[in-house]
């Protein structure tokens, strides 16, 4: 159920706002006011609440406050935003077991002109709790959450970005960006060794502008991803060897890795009310410390995004992402001893927001994202996401509204990964904007 509480939290930075409490946060947001504060009290049912194969449901409770300000200066905006998420399960309380998810949502924004031709911006998200949506990377479009199952514990996913745009000419600009993740799962959880990690990211892109609504690029960016917590995660070779010493062990360093973005594209304001960009390019992929031996794979990688306002306050986008990711599966493959590196995956979703009356807002998400293992046991092999999102919210002030949802999810993966699972999701609410 967190899923609906850091979707308020990601709203400044991404579309994972249009997810369910998208009417609420653009109201807050779009307050004329330098703060704003809100509060949302929702009841719920989750079928699946420890996201397993084997399902559990429970009935719970949500309060959500949040709170974001902004300061505008004469040539810089500094913005803040904190959610702050907390659930009671009913079931879990029954079984005598901690009845309560706590979340904490932080996002920071700095925004600067040095003059009309240098601007700096800079933003970072800090993420802590249990769902895997608020640990996946980014807060852009939707992709593979790098853990499908909920994690005990205060695990935690921050990433930064600071981007320079300089105008060199009218026709040409360059943006200069260096982005960071770092993710590290609760000493609980038995996710620590397959997922902790840093990864470092600069990158250049050099744009061309055709006319002032259409714009082309090309671009690079490089990534390091270093894997931390430094525990076994596998063994290769045959045990009868017995491989004293440590040998024949994958460490969690096994999986430190490099990529290289190589890509073109172009944004484009078709009509003042449709925008679109594309991004295509390739991702080389390089293992740097498998014990087995070193690899590079390539594969494609493409960000495509369409938005059409077709009123005021209503409008429908449609996406399509192409990348790699990591995953928590690690089986080793008993015939060649590779470990499971990461995976590739394609995630097509489509958003709406429609306005059914004045105070009556509908928001609906949908996903589809086919996965495929590199290396290990399920080398090649597929994991498929279905989700879909239903928020309804109808706001009888300014100040007070109401809201009903429904989210499904079905996670088919390989047998022995342990990851299939179905969940669904009904809550009803109210919240007060301030």
């Amino acid at each position: 159920m967190n899923k609906f509480v850091v979707s308020v939290g990601l709203a400044a930075t991404g579309m994972m706002a249009i997810e369910t409490t998208a009417s609420a946060q653009y109201s807050l947001l779009g307050d004329t006011k330098n703060w704003n504060a809100s509060g949302s009290l929702r009841g719920f049912y989750d079928s699946n609440y420890a996201i397993g194969p084997s399902k559990a449901g429970s009935y719970g409770l949500e309060v959500s406050p949040t709170i974001t300000a902004t300061i505008p200066l004469t040539q810089t905006q500094i913005g803040f935003l904190y959610t702050y998420g907390l659930q009671w399960y009913e079931a879990r309380q029954n079984l005598g077991v901690d009845a309560y998810d706590q979340s904490h949502s932080f996002n920071v924004w700095v925004d600067h002109a040095f003059n009309e031709r240098w601007n700096v911006k800079i933003i970072d998200s800090l993420n802590i709790g249990q769902e895997p949506e608020l640990l996946q990377p980014g807060t852009g479009t939707p992709q593979t959450p790098a853990v499908t199952f909920r994690i005990a514990g205060d695990n935690l996913a921050n990433n930064a970005t600071v981007t320079l745009h300089t105008d060199w000419t009218r026709q040409f600009s360059t943006e200069l960006f260096y982005s960071s993740g770092f993710y590290q799962y609760s000493s609980q959880s038995t996710y620590a060794p397959q997922l902790d990690r840093i990864d470092n990211t600069p990158g250049l892109d050099l744009q061309w502008h055709f006319t002032p609504e259409l714009t082309g690029f090309v671009g690079y960016q490089f990534q390091d991803e270093l894997y931390t917590d430094g525990a076994p995660i596998g063994n290769y070779g045959p045990p009868e060897l017995g491989f004293p010493n440590g040998k024949g062990v994958y460490w969690s360093n096994s999986r430190d890795n490099l990529n290289h973005y190589g890509y073109v594209g172009v944004s484009d304001t078709f009509l003042p009310n449709l925008t679109g960009s594309a991004r295509v390019g390739v991702q080389v992929f390089q293992t740097i410390n498998d014990p087995v031996g070193d690899s590079t794979t390539t594969s494609p990688y493409a960000d495509l995004n369409l938005v059409y306002t077709y009123l005021p306050g209503d409008n429908v986008e449609l996406g399509f992402t192409e990348t790699r990711n990591p995953t928590d599966v690690v089986s080793v493959n008993s015939q060649n001893y590779s470990i499971t590196q990461d995976q590739l995956s394609s995630t097509l979703y489509l958003a709406l927001n429609h306005h059914i009356t004045h105070k009556l807002l509908f928001s609906a998400i949908g996903k589809f994202c086919d996965s495929s293992y590199n290396g290990g046991q399920f080398d090649n092999q597929t994991q498929t996401l279905y989700s879909l999102g239903l928020n309804a919210n109808y706001a009888f002030t300014r100040h007070f509204s109401a809201e009903a949802g429904f989210n499904y999810d079905d996670n088919s993966a390989p047998a022995g990964t342990g990851q299939s699972y179905t969940r669904d999701r009904y809550y009803i609410g109210i919240s007060v904007a301030y």
